[in-house]
């Protein structure tokens, strides 16, 4: 389904700083230019059902309402995408554009007649593949990992729910259901796992230096006698 027998080492890279820098950029830069400029950028989010509200699938998650909003919206984008780019370097870039462009397409199908921004619905995305992506590998690792997003970001499960005014839970929905379809559909290489070199192919006993010095039934083979040496140095007398 969406484990592939390759495998891959998990390394840091550049992007894994470089992409979260430049989304959180985004997102401030837009918001400054809304304030310095004395704008409203609103009518650029998604708008369900109209064509012209087709635009916000695109732009809506560099749009934000209030500082809070944005605020709100900052750290999770930073952190999902760095988990993102670093224990999935070869398939990130495939999923936040296809996470961004899906999850704003639902909300343009099932929202309500409002305009609907923020980056809300691409960091549910994250979350959601992030975690169902762990457990259908069934990879040790990545277990952890979705773990960890469960820890951290669990509570937000509820707000798929039309449980608060003025939140966008359709796109929350959207992207909660993005995630998990991306995370069944889209095949990912498994990290390596550290080999020692008694598990290696071609691996001889015999020829381990350390093993030498025991014998089939684990004895120690050897001299029993513990030998130290001293060394020192005679000074020059006066």
């Amino acid at each position: 389904m969406i484990t592939m027998s390759k495998t891959y080492h998990i390394k840091f890279s550049n992007r894994v700083l470089l992409v979260p820098l430049f989304a959180v950029l985004s997102i401030w830069i837009v918001y400054w230019m809304e304030l310095l400029l004395g704008i409203n950028l609103n009518r650029f989010g998604i708008y369900p059902r109209i064509i012209s509200g087709i635009k916000g699938i695109i732009l809506a998650p560099f749009i934000h309402g209030s500082v809070q909003h944005l605020y709100n919206n900052t750290i999770p984008l930073a952190v999902l995408t760095s988990f993102l780019f670093f224990f999935y370097s070869h398939k990130a870039t495939r999923v936040l554009i296809w996470g961004l462009l899906m999850s704003g397409t639902l909300t343009w199908l099932i929202g309500r007649p409002s305009y609907h921004i923020g980056a809300s619905g691409v960091i549910y995305m994250l979350v959601s593949f992030l975690f169902f992506k762990g457990i259908f590998t069934k990879h040790f690792r990545l277990i952890a990992l979705s773990l960890i997003i469960v820890f951290i970001y669990g509570s937000m499960v509820w707000y798929i729910f039309p449980i608060k005014e003025g939140i966008s839970w359709e796109g929350h929905l959207s992207g909660f259901l993005t995630g998990l379809f991306l995370a069944f559909i889209i095949k990912v290489k498994l990290p390596a796992e550290k080999k020692y070199e008694w598990e290696k192919e071609g691996y001889n006993e015999e020829e381990d230096a350390f093993l030498k010095h025991f014998d089939e039934e684990g004895n120690f083979i050897g001299d029993n006698e513990v030998k130290i040496n001293y060394h020192y140095r005679k000074e020059d007398i006066d």
